[in-house]
């Protein structure tokens, strides 16, 4: 039976463990929880989930032979443990190395540019998607990344340095049948078109369609380990497609390829400063009408 006053007595535990409760546990304790929602981050929807469930029932087992007294099977969990840090370095060297690029990242959503960054990034935007959609009534085939906070400099010197201001006829004439980078993707970094001829990471997932080609893989595998957004021509279908942080979008045309890009090149600073504008002009339409309701009541 529960003996009298353990209500309280209960209660006052809780409410000295509260009080005893500092500042410092306080940020321990959200540090832990950013930690854990990065480490969940990190295993959703990769092959490091199944990887980790699979560690998780080696620990179950380990657990389950110290409680039952299984001695040699202890010993055999305990020395492969042992040897588990270094053994997730090596299972998890891809997911690991994009994590860590990513992370240190500025993280702005926008190109790279020294002077006049809008115009500059609505130049790229508009002459990629220009180029993209004429490539794609011509089902001519495209592979065109678009560098964001992630260096690609590994994937530069896979091709040759063009460094031309970003313009479409250019980029329909490397990506013509006949030319010799055409079959290779074209970097564009710094709001020019840096490099052409690159060989780009196929990924390295399972369940890709496969219906889609190489440019496509290759695409979704750079996206995997970078930031960059990579806009892909189909030379079958001529369907344009966007593959961005691990995922691949299909079926856009001009203008929603326009708004696509601008949402993911444009920095949100920008888009900050636009909103502000907007409510002004509201709240002025909003007093000039409420004005003229008065006026006409008068």
């Amino acid at each position: 039976m529960l003996k009298k006053g353990w209500l309280s007595d209960l209660l006052t535990g809780v409410f000295n463990i509260v009080q005893s409760i500092q500042w410092v546990d306080i940020i321990d304790i959200l540090a832990v929880s950013v930690v854990f929602y990065f480490v969940y981050k990190f295993i959703r929807n990769k092959r490091a989930g199944k990887l980790i469930t699979g560690i998780l029932l080696l620990l179950i087992a380990l657990l389950i032979s110290e409680i039952t007294g299984m001695h040699a099977l202890q010993f055999i969990f305990e020395n492969f443990f042992q040897v588990g840090v270094i053994a997730l370095v090596i299972l998890f060297q891809p997911e690991l190395r994009s994590a860590l690029e990513k992370m240190g990242g500025t993280g702005l959503k926008g190109l790279k540019t020294i002077t006049d960054k809008n115009n500059e990034v609505n130049l790229v935007i508009r002459e990629v998607s220009a180029a993209a959609t004429e490539m794609a009534a011509t089902k001519t085939g495209a592979l065109i990344v678009c560098e964001r906070s992630t260096k690609l400099g590994d994937i530069v010197a896979t091709g040759s340095i063009v460094d031309a201001q970003v313009n479409s006829f250019l980029l329909r004439n490397i990506f013509f049948n006949k030319a010799p980078l055409h079959d290779g993707a074209t970097i564009i970094s710094g709001g020019r078109i840096y490099a052409a001829g690159c060989l780009l990471p196929l990924s390295a997932q399972s369940d890709i369609n496969r219906d889609l080609g190489t440019r496509h893989r290759a695409a979704l595998g750079l996206s995997e380990n970078s930031d960059a957004v990579i806009i892909v021509v189909s030379e079958e279908t001529g369907i344009i497609s966007i593959a961005v942080d691990g995922t691949l979008n299909r079926g856009y045309d001009l203008d929603s390829l326009r708004a696509r890009l601008t949402e993911l090149l444009v920095q949100e600073s920008d888009k900050e400063q636009v909103r502000p504008q907007r409510t002004k002009k509201r709240k002025a339409v909003i007093k000039s009408k409420e004005a003229e309701k008065a006026d006409e009541e008068e």
